[in-house]
């Protein structure tokens, strides 16, 4: 955690160390103001199973993780086949989710896109809708969940800034919603479609400035009754603790919503003020949110609950996910809140409704830990609500009731230590008990050559399964899978390609690996972390497995479940050296 006592001396400066004082421009008065504030960053914590079960929700509610392993997870929509799809800002793709057997866990996980920068996303018919910082895309979805036919729909949107994270919405109106944050914390914007909502054309491409004022409104949505559209908006940073609230405001065509000189119930930013008309008048001239909630909590994605899972008092409330402060103490936000709106349409009271993210100093001291950060929201087919945080790239599900059947995240688990009659012996010739640099993330990322003893007598095919239970999320953090690998084969050869059938070995199909890409994935440890020990298994099978395109792990270990003959195992251990500090993204290194 780090903390300071800081104010920016002037409006849109570079933020100050230890500035006191902020000189409000004229033509007001010149006034001073006070202002403490405070830099306080959780430090992340593994998404242990026993910190997931204490996860705080309503009565009746259950959380369960519902797939694993990705990375950056942002925005999600749901197809009307159900599966389910996620922006990765960070790698730049989407991700496919599948839930096959209906047991609440996504057996499908798989890459159908890479484009750098993508977050926004919205799903209308059989069409996708697709927003990195200047462009949205439009694209067929297929039967196979792939994407075909991407076209580009509108391009030159604002600089990115600050706030590059567009987000899309369609409106009952037929037109998608866009909306495009501030470049700055609070300043004057120089291209008039930054700070705001556009409208667009989904057939032409032609779009407008809808409303204005708006720092940066990431979740908005429709009311399913009312049909009032309403959005979450940021506060300014660096006005203190509790200074501003983050806004709920009904969003209409043509209204102004106060940034960068009024936020709240009419307060006016003592950071600056327009040339043209006093604070005052800008103020009279906005309109004013409908209702607040605590500064700094970091609103993101929202969706009204139109499914038929939950109680009935739930249905055409609004859920919106609080990715959390860093500019406030003590934190806030880490949490799913629910917007409660009257028969009418009319918003009451917005109120938590999963949190338990943030915990106690992992070390004992006053720093708090964060199990994660809830980022995207999403209803699934069934009305479960599926929450994603981008921190321990994890996506959550919250149902009414536990599942019949659901397996817990230990039974999941010691699947793998199938019992078996027979051994099969298991080396390598590229190393003993270290993996060598070329066959990590960090050395060339090529897998490494196998060889096995031949299996018993029935054997139909073989299953590699390659994981790392010293990982820190998820657990066992899986690098390679592949099935139905003949089992006239006594081994691999180094660098199988990443292809869904991998042309080194006939047959056989590889799965997703906890990166939710197709083939090897090399360790990646923390640097300076112990040792990681890395299992390569080999599992003889009295039969050929029928999975799924960009099957994981779940979806392997049930579908061997009962057919394993024999089993193998390697292990060897890579430990990357303490490098020096570049401010490293916890992202970055996942297992």
């Amino acid at each position: 955690m780090r903390r300071s006592d800081v104010v920016p001396p002037v409006f849109c400066a570079a933020f100050a160390a230890l500035a006191s004082d902020v000189l409000a421009q004229p033509p007001d008065p010149i006034t001073y103001a006070k202002l403490v504030n405070h830099i306080v960053e959780p430090q992340p914590v593994r998404a242990s199973d026993e910190l997931v079960e204490k996860l705080q929700t309503r009565a009746n509610f259950f959380v369960q993780r519902y797939a694993e392993g990705l990375h950056n997870p942002r925005m999600m929509a749901v197809a009307a086949d159900g599966t389910v799809y996620v922006t990765q800002r960070k790698p730049g793709n989407v991700v496919m989710l599948r839930d096959t057997d209906w047991d609440g866990v996504a057996d499908v996980q798989k890459v159908v896109l890479q484009i750098d920068g993508l977050h926004g996303i919205a799903i209308r018919g059989q069409r996708i809708y697709l927003a990195d910082v200047k462009t949205v895309y439009t694209g067929d979805l297929r039967e196979d969940g792939s994407i075909s036919n991407l076209q580009r729909l509108a391009e030159r949107l604002p600089d990115g800034g600050q706030h590059p994270n567009r987000t899309l919405a369609f409106g009952p109106d037929n037109f998608l919603y866009v909306s495009v944050g501030s470049t700055c914390n609070a300043c004057e914007e120089t291209n008039p479609e930054s700070a705001a909502l556009l409208r667009i054309d989904p057939g032409s491409g032609r779009r407008e400035i809808f409303a204005t004022g708006l720092r940066n409104t990431i979740g908005f949505g429709w009311h399913p009754v009312s049909g009032r559209l309403y959005g979450m908006d940021h506060g300014i940073d660096w006005l203190g603790d509790d200074t501003p609230i983050e806004e709920l405001n009904e969003l209409r065509r043509g209204a102004r919503y106060g940034w960068p000189y009024v936020y709240g119930n009419g307060e006016i930013n003592p950071q600056g003020a327009p040339a043209d008309v006093t604070p005052q008048q800008w103020a009279a001239m906005s309109d004013e949110p409908v209702l607040g909630y605590t500064a700094h909590s970091a609103p993101m994605q929202m969706v009204f609950y139109e499914g038929a899972m939950f109680p009935a008092d739930y249905r055409n409330d609004a859920f919106v996910a609080m990715r959390g402060s860093w500019n406030r103490q003590p934190p806030s936000g880490y949490e799913v809140v629910r917007i409660h709106f009257d028969s009418a349409g009319q918003p009451q009271a917005i109120v938590p409704f999963l949190s338990g993210f943030l915990t106690p100093d992992p070390g004992g001291g006053n720093v708090p830990g964060v199990l994660g950060r809830p980022v995207g929201l999403a209803v699934a087919r069934d009305g479960a609500l599926l929450v994603g945080d981008d921190t321990n790239n994890v996506i959550y599900r919250v149902s009414y009731g536990r599942p019949k059947g659901t397996p817990s995240p230990q039974e999941l688990t010691s699947k793998v230590f199938f019992d078996a009659p027979a051994t099969i012996e298991v080396t390598s010739p590229a190393f003993d008990e270290h993996i060598a640099e070329i066959h990590t993330y960090y050395g060339k990322g090529i897998s490494p050559p196998l060889s096995w003893s031949s299996p018993p007598e029935g054997t139909e095919s073989l299953v590699l399964i390659v994981e790392d239970p010293d990982a820190r999320s998820p657990v066992p953090f899986v690098h390679w899978l592949i099935a139905n690998i003949p089992p006239t084969m006594k081994g691999l050869p180094e660098n199988v390609s990443k292809t869904e059938q991998p042309r080194e070995v006939p047959k056989a199909r590889q799965g997703s690996n906890s990166r939710t890409q197709i083939g090897y994935f090399g360790p990646h440890p923390f640097p300076g972390e112990a040792a990681h020990a890395y299992h390569f298994q080999i599992f003889a099978l009295d039969t050929t497995l029928d999975l799924p395109s960009g099957f994981n792990r779940k979806a392997l270990l049930e579908a061997m479940s009962g057919h394993v003959l024999a089993k193998g195992e390697l292990v060897a251990r890579y430990v990357r050296a303490p490098q020096p500090a570049h401010g490293a993204d916890v992202g970055d290194a996942i297992d």
